[in-house]
């Protein structure tokens, strides 16, 4: 059956508002943790340790995106085998609700345990929640639009992640500013959870305008929706083939450079070299939204001269720029730091088996051996460092110009007495590091904001050119009785498994070898591989059939 370019039913104009405003207001919901993840922290993982508190951080932002694919199967054969628009409205309703949930929720000081279970629980809903969400939106989008402007009109549905996460971002900053820090901190810090109240209100309302998409309606007319969409998308080859290579080219290089350039880079400004929380809020949201309309350009771009080029180029300029571009942002942001690491470096004299691979997505493994604590001080602190070896069954020792700061082990101890060992050794670390010239945070006076954000747009150009044409080619990739389905796993495989689990193993990297900038070959790897994949696999897609 023939694509045809006149569409019946709601005007093109309210299909993308109606699907790009739900999308962007699921994307809020699931955003808004970022910014305030140090405060979560302190909520409900109340008595951890600040490098403890900061894995329970990673590990909660991990646990939505863990759960996308599942979110991708369920709502995928929802939408495969009843409709796109039942599948996305019950999404954000999902959505909404957990949000909610999460700014009622009590804190660990009240209800100990039940409050960090309950937190992640309803992190894992969001998850399942968005894991259906963005395919229904793409394909609802692009099912409608004429066959020479679907690169244009799904581009308004990328450009959505970068309104959910200014919208969280601008509330965020905006309560802060309204209550103050001390009352953000003890209270105020639920209101941008429960303003997703209203915007479940509003998403709802809109979507409910909505029909259902032409290519589904006929493909239901005609009795061809597939009777099983899980053999048909995953044991069926040359539907399978195609999951793979839309895995292994887009969604691998969305989760590793989209994820790192827009999240990752936050983490790293704010909680490794220590920048000020109000001053990266600032220039978040000013790459963000100056970033807005380059998803529209290249949406556009693509319905000129093709999917695979833009997508191609976008990603292969981000995975170079990572490196330098991180560099420049710590010169930038903390000179200081820059300055006492080059005149006074840092060695971890440490027996190597003692020392750990600190991966913990839950915040509640316990790194008690002399270089383990040691190491996590100097890498929460944003030291980087040189391991040396140490004779077998020796204690850690911490090399600080001309300081030797001896690290102990209190694996052997009850929780309460290796909390007091702790502390104690991270006091010694930091006195050392104070002495030898090396900044608590970054001084506000030496901030050169604008080097930041220059930085910033030029991995967001890199993100945008891949995500802009993204969902365009996802859509045509597919047949449309598997669509949903074949379309939702790898995309939340792709951004929920790589993009999700990035800020925890680059972390661990991090730790593990001492320089704060290893765990960048996380996402260059990840880049490199989609890279190659864009060129030998990916077929063009631009002006495909959606009917077939």
């Amino acid at each position: 059956m023939a694509e045809t370019t006149q569409r019946t039913g709601p005007s093109m104009a309210l299909v993308v508002t109606a699907s790009a405003a739900g999308t962007a207001f699921e994307w809020y919901d699931f955003f808004v943790f970022v910014p305030l993840a140090a405060i979560i922290a302190k909520t409900f993982a109340t008595g951890l340790p600040e490098a403890a508190g900061y894995f329970f951080a990673l590990g909660a932002f991990a646990a939505g995106f863990a759960f996308r694919p599942l979110g991708a199967l369920i709502f995928g054969r929802i939408g495969d085998r009843m409709g796109r628009k039942g599948a996305f409205l019950v999404t954000v309703t999902l959505m909404g609700g957990a949000t909610f949930l999460i700014g009622c929720l009590p804190g660990y000081s009240q209800v100990g345990l039940w409050s960090p279970a309950a937190f992640i629980f309803l992190r894992m809903v969001q998850g399942v929640a968005l894991g259906g969400e963005y395919g229904g939106a793409a394909i609802y989008v692009a099912e409608h639009a004429q066959v020479g402007h679907r690169g244009l009109m799904t581009s308004f549905i990328q450009t959505s992640a970068a309104i959910g996460l200014s919208a969280a971002l601008l509330v965020t900053l905006l309560t802060r500013s309204v209550v103050g820090e001390a009352a953000f901190g003890d209270w105020g810090w639920r209101i941008p959870f429960l303003a997703s109240a209203a915007l479940l209100a509003i998403s709802v309302w809109i979507r409910l305008k909505l029909s259902e998409s032409p290519s589904f309606a006929a493909l239901k007319e005609s009795g061809g929706r597939s009777e099983r969409p899980y053999v048909d998308s995953f044991l069926h080859w040359p539907n399978l083939k195609r999951v793979l290579i839309a895995l292994f080219s887009m969604m691998i290089a969305q989760g590793a450079i989209w994820y790192c350039s827009f999240f990752y880079a936050q983490f790293f400004i704010e909680r490794v070299i220590k920048t000020p929380g109000a001053v990266v809020n600032t220039v978040m949201i000013a790459m963000v939204l100056t970033s807005a309309p380059l998803y529209i350009l290249f949406g556009w771009l693509s319905d000129k001269v093709g999917r695979k080029p833009v997508m191609t180029a976008g990603t292969a300029l981000a995975t170079l720029a990572l490196f330098w571009g991180f560099h420049q942002i710590t010169e930038a942001a903390n000179p200081a730091l820059v300055a006492a690491q080059a005149k006074s470096p840092v060695v971890v004299v440490a027996d190597p088996s003692e020392c750990s691979l600190q991966f913990d997505l839950i915040g509640k493994a316990q790194f008690r051996s002399s270089c383990d604590m040691a190491k996590s001080v100097l890498s929460t602190a944003g030291v980087s460092y040189t391991n040396e070896a140490a004779p077998r069954g020796a204690l850690a020792q911490v090399r600080v110009a001309n300081a030797i700061v001896v690290s102990q082990d209190a694996r052997k101890l009850d929780p309460k007495a290796a909390k007091a060992v702790k502390a104690k050794v991270e006091t010694e670390i930091k006195a050392a590091l104070k002495a030898a010239g090396y900044p608590v945070g970054a001084d506000l006076a030496h901030i050169d904001i604008w080097r930041v954000y220059a930085v910033l747009m030029v991995f967001a150009v890199g993100a945008t050119a891949l995500y802009g044409p993204q969902a365009a080619c996802l859509v045509e990739l597919f047949p449309t009785k598997v669509r949903y389905t074949a379309l939702s796993l790898p995309y939340h495989i792709g951004t929920g498994w790589v993009g999700g689990f990035l800020p925890a193993t680059a972390y661990a990297m991090v730790v593990a070898k001492g320089d704060i900038y290893f765990g960048l070959w996380y996402p260059v790897i990840f880049g490199a591989m989609a890279t190659l994949a864009f060129i030998f696999l990916l077929p063009e897609t631009r002006g495909r059939d959606l009917n077939s």
